[in-house]
C-alpha cells in the first residue's frame, strides 16, 4: 500500500489497498531530501513509542482507552518537547492527532523529527496525543471479542464518532483538565465534522485543523477510486465472506486486482492515480510507510465509505433493506449528517490543496459553502496549489507550508 494509505475514504481506501498488492513504480518525487542527521527510522514492532519517538530523545507514554462496545484503543502521549527541562509544571494544551483510514499513528512519523507534525508540535509546548483507530495494529483487541470473530468487525465509521471520538476525548480531557485542540487528516477529518454536526466532542474543543478534508466525494478525480467504490456495495460483504478488511487478505487481494483489470484504469503508478500528483514526497519516507501499512478495517466501513460516494450523501450507514433501517434508525433511510449545525465559533482551520485526486477542490469548496455562516473571525483556510492527498502528511516541505500554520493557528488561541 502506498503512501496513500494515509488517506481515508471511502474510495480512497478501497485503493489504498491497491498498492499494497499490485506492482506499482516508484513513485515518491521530492523537492528536497533529508540530511544525514534528520532520519526517520525504521519502526520496530515494539510500539509506536519505542519505535518512533523515545528514540529520537522524546518522552513518550503508550496508554489504552476502552469504548463503551468494548474496543481497546491504543493512544501514545507525548507530554513535552526533545530540549524542555524535566520537572516543567505549567500546564499545556493537548493536541489529539488522527489520522485515516487502512492506516494507523505511525503514518505521522514517516518523516525526521524535524518535519513530522506531532513532534513539531511536542517542540512547541504541546501535549501531544497520537490516536489509533479500532482494527489497527495497536488497538486490536477488545473486552470479550477476538479479531478472528466476525463480531468483532461488525462496525462502519458510525461507530467511530458514536464510541471512538468520545472515549478518547473524554480520556484525554480528564488527563489534562483542557480544552482540546484537535488534527484530522481525510477519514480523521470526515468522523471529526460528523461527530461535531451531532454536537459531540464541542464543549471539550478549543480548536480544530482539517488537513484535506473529506465529507463530500461527488468530484473525486480517480478512474479507480469510482470504478471501486461503484463496485464495492453491500453485497461485497457475502461476496469477499469476510468482515474484516484486510488489504494483504487474498479476498481483498483478488477483488483490488478485478478493479485493475477495468478499461481506463493505470495500476502502474497507483499512488498518482489514486491521490493525485503528490509534488513533494521522499522516496525514503514513502519506502518507510511502504513497509508499514496498510491495516485492517472493517469491511462494512469500506462499504460505508462507498455509499458515500456513490449517493453524494453525508449519512450514517445504509442497511439497503428498508426494514433494517427502521430497525436501527426508526425511519427508511439512514439520517444525514448535518454539517451546518457545527458550532459558528468553533475555531477552524481547512488547509486543501489543488492537485489531490480525493479531497477535491470542488468537493473542498462545498464544504466550505455548508460552512458559510461561520464567523469569519474563527475559520481559517489554506489552499495550496502544488499538493495532492499525501503531501499533508509526508511533503519534506509540509513543516514550512503546513504544519507551522497549524501550530500557529492553535497559538492563537491562547487567549480565547
Amino acid at each position: 500500500m502506498a503512501s496513500l494509505g494515509l488517506m481515508g475514504l471511502a474510495t480512497l481506501t478501497l485503493c489504498l489497498l491497491v498498492l499494497a498488492t499490485v506492482p506499482h513504480q516508484a513513485h515518491a518525487l521530492s523537492r528536497g531530501s533529508f540530511g544525514t542527521k534528520n532520519v526517520a527510522v525504521e519502526p520496530s514492532v515494539d510500539g509506536l513509542c519505542a519505535s518512533s519517538v523515545t528514540i529520537h530523545g522524546y518522552k513518550c507514554q503508550e496508554l489504552e482507552v476502552t469504548t463503551k462496545d468494548g474496543y481497546i484503543l491504543s493512544l501514545q502521549r507525548i507530554p513535552q518537547g526533545r530540549a524542555e527541562v524535566n520537572g516543567r509544571v505549567a500546564k499545556k494544551e493537548p493536541v489529539i492527532i488522527q489520522h485515516g483510514v487502512l492506516v494507523d499513528g505511525m503514518t505521522w512519523f514517516m518523516n525526521s523529527p524535524e518535519q513530522n507534525l506531532p513532534l513539531i508540535l511536542a517542540d512547541n509546548g504541546f501535549d501531544v496525543w497520537i490516536a489509533n483507530a479500532r482494527g489497527t495494529r495497536f488497538s486490536r483487541r477488545h473486552t470479550y471479542l477476538d479479531p478472528s470473530n466476525p463480531a468483532y468487525w461488525n462496525w462502519s465509521w458510525d461507530e467511530m464518532v458514536t464510541y471512538d471520538m468520545p472515549a478518547i476525548f473524554d480520556y484525554v480531557s480528564n488527563q489534562t483538565g483542557q480544552k482540546i485542540n484537535y488534527v484530522g487528516h481525510s477519514l480523521g477529518t470526515l468522523v471529526a465534522l460528523t461527530s461535531f454536526s451531532e454536537g459531540k466532542l464541542v464543549n471539550q474543543l478549543k480548536s480544530v485543523a482539517l488537513l484535506s478534508p473529506i465529507a463530500y466525494l461527488s468530484y473525486m478525480k480517480t478512474a479507480i477510486g469510482v470504478i471501486a467504490a461503484n463496485s464495492f456495495v453491500g453485497e461485497t460483504i457475502t461476496l469477499m465472506g469476510v468482515a474484516e478488511f484486510d488489504p494483504k487478505g487474498i479476498p481483498v487481494m483478488n477483488f483490488l486486482k478485478s478493479v485493475c483489470a477495468n478499461p481506463g484504469v493505470d495500476c502502474k503508478d497507483l499512488l498518482t492515480a489514486l491521490t493525485g500528483y503528490n509534488c513533494c514526497l521522499n522516496k525514503s519516507s514513502v519506502s518507510l510507510l511502504l513497509k508499514n501499512e496498510p491495516q485492517p478495517t472493517s469491511t462494512k466501513t469500506m462499504v460505508h465509505l462507498s455509499q458515500t460516494v456513490r449517493s453524494g450523501v453525508l449519512a450514517k450507514f445504509n442497511y439497503e433493506r428498508p426494514n433494517y433501517n427502521i430497525m436501527h434508525y426508526g425511519q427508511l433511510s439512514p439520517p444525514v449528517y448535518n454539517l451546518s449545525n457545527i458550532p459558528h465559533n468553533l475555531p477552524l482551520f481547512i488547509s486543501y490543496g489543488g492537485q489531490d485526486a480525493l479531497s477535491d477542490v470542488i468537493d473542498v469548496g462545498n464544504l466550505l459553502d455548508i460552512l458559510k455562516f461561520h464567523d469569519v473571525d474563527k475559520l481559517s483556510v489554506q489552499y495550496i496549489k502544488e499538493y495532492a492527498h499525501a503531501d499533508f502528511i509526508m511533503g519534506v516541505n509540509a513543516k514550512d507550508i503546513v504544519f507551522n500554520a497549524v501550530t500557529a493557528f492553535f497559538k492563537r488561541q491562547f487567549n480565547t
